[in-house]
């Protein structure tokens, strides 16, 4: 058999180190055959190749360095950096929120649980989830990781020395162009190379090939320049109307903070793509982003119209229902996922507090337990042990909540809202001095958290130290503005410092 022709066959399955193997073969025998070349370069790149559209980790860098900001004081309801109380969303009294106010999404994507930290302290702090001592950038977590993988893809050194390209060579032959830049982009992490041959290129094709306006864009946006890559994308999509270009131009303007405009790009791009389930739940998690729940689900329940088996929306449609007090709704959508094949420590997780939540005590500690011995995070067990002391505290085993705490502990030392409930236990036991160190070790750990900062000026407030107590209040009513507690206790402490 022709061996270009089972390379292309292993190419189609797959089959991408066989098929490199071959093409090296190949080019041994003839250093100048483009074929070979040509589906090596693509089987380099698809060995490390991640779709741009969906994977976005903004960084610290990004986040503390950004000097894109449009306004520092904005409109409600325009931000995502400030999501504000929201519209039919469930309080924070009820839903969890991250560091930047957003409300904890039912389904973890790249980005949304770091948040967007407002100081250097806060930032540094984040990554704690990352699995690393140092922060993460984008420019450091994925891109270092394909940059080594490519490396081992070739031992004896890079296949392609890009320093003795001639890039004005290849940017006349289209047919080989386009793989050697995706080989450039995703293989090498190579972007500025990469924008070079792009715009050459683009040159080359007198400006009216939309692809490699696209690839002008990413390479824009990877380098931050934002602006550069919106006119590129808008530019493309004049030639041509493709799902992709929407989606990059969105991405553009969620970096931007502009949710509003892109909800905007996103509802043209459905004018031209009804239906299309994409742009549909681009437009939902930008409202869930703005904390506007009832927008969000709405747009969820359409992209289940185009999709029944859409993980994300069934997933986030049940965590709204769990928040808003319909535990046994939730348990449907649940259950659903069971069905379609999703068996994971986090669903059986969820299932457990649906079940307690709707008084079907039988199959609770089950779930629980069949979450526990499928979770392989240290992360996960943590946040199933807190459940597990969450139920303890609802069924009055103070005991077993207390145990459950320590071992939430003991798996993640950071688990703020463990350390709360521990001091809310030793307060119930009387120990005063416990509970206090508790509360004060759930603040620094997360200080977007209200619980811990009222808990702790209330325990303040009953020893005689209002000081402490009045400025814990007044974090807790700026955590969570509409808390009639922390509100109280403050203007309480206000009326006794006015007297004295």
């Amino acid at each position: 058999m022709d061996p270009l022709y089972m390379a292309h066959s292993l190419f189609r399955r797959r089959k991408f180190e066989d098929c490199i193997n071959i093409c090296t073969e190949l080019l041994q025998k003839n250093p100048y055959d483009q074929a070979a070349w040509s589906l090596k370069t693509r089987a380099l790149t698809e060995q490390v190749y991640i779709d741009e559209v969906e994977v976005d980790e903004e960084g610290i860098a990004e986040m503390l360095m950004d000097d894109n900001s449009i306004a520092n004081v904005t409109r409600p309801g325009t931000s995502l950096k400030k999501p504000g109380t929201g519209q039919g969303a469930p309080s924070a009294g009820f839903r969890p929120v991250s560091q930047s106010g957003r409300p904890l999404s039912g389904f973890v994507r790249p980005g949304t649980q770091s948040g967007r930290p407002g100081t250097m302290e806060q930032a540094i702090r984040t990554p704690r989830t990352a699995h690393t001592a140092r922060p993460v950038t984008s420019a450091s977590g994925r891109f270092v990781r394909l940059g080594t993988a490519s490396m081992l893809s070739t031992p004896d050194g890079p296949f392609i020395n890009l320093a003795r390209l001639n890039f004005s060579k290849y940017a006349a032959r289209p047919n080989l162009a386009k793989a050697l830049f995706e080989y450039i982009f995703h293989h090498e992490n190579d972007v500025r190379n990469a924008l070079e041959l792009a715009a050459l290129a683009t040159e080359a094709s007198q400006f009216k090939d939309y692809w490699w306006k696209v690839q002008l864009g990413k390479c824009y946006y990877r380098l931050g320049l934002y602006r550069d890559a919106e006119k590129q994308f808008k530019s493309a999509l004049k030639h041509q109307d493709t799902v992709d270009s929407y989606l990059y131009l969105c991405k553009v303007y969620v970096r931007l903070d502009q949710p509003l405009t892109a909800i905007d790009v996103y509802k043209q791009g459905l004018e031209k793509f009804p239906g299309e389930t994409t742009l549909l739940t681009g437009i939902a998690r930008i409202y869930e982003g703005m904390n506007d729940m009832t927008n969000a689900v709405k747009f969820y329940k359409d992209v289940l119209h185009q999709d029944n088996t859409h993980i994300e929306a069934i997933a986030c449609i049940a965590n709204f229902h769990f928040y808003t007090d319909q535990p046994e709704i939730a348990l449907r959508y649940y259950r659903r996922l069971l069905q379609m094949g999703v068996y994971n420590a986090e669903l059986f997780n969820n299932l457990g507090l649906c079940c307690f939540y709707a008084q079907q005590y039988d199959m609770t500690l089950s779930s629980f337990e069949r979450a526990i011995s499928l979770s392989t995070d240290d992360m996960t067990t943590a946040d199933i042990w807190y459940n597990v002391g969450q139920v303890a505290m609802g069924i009055g085993d103070s005991t077993l909540a207390h145990q459950c705490c320590r071992l939430a502990l003991a798996s993640n030392n950071d688990h703020a809202e463990a350390y709360n409930n521990l001091g809310v236990l030793e307060l119930r036991k009387g120990r005063l001095d416990q509970a206090r160190a508790f509360f004060q070790a759930a603040q620094g750990i997360a200080p977007h958290m209200f619980e811990s900062h009222y808990n702790f000026a209330s325990l303040s407030d009953q020893v005689g130290d209002l000081q402490s107590s009045y400025r814990a209040a007044k974090e807790a009513v700026e955590a969570y503005p509409e808390h009639c507690d922390s509100n109280d206790l403050l203007a309480q402490l206000r009326k006794h410092f006015a007297i004295l």
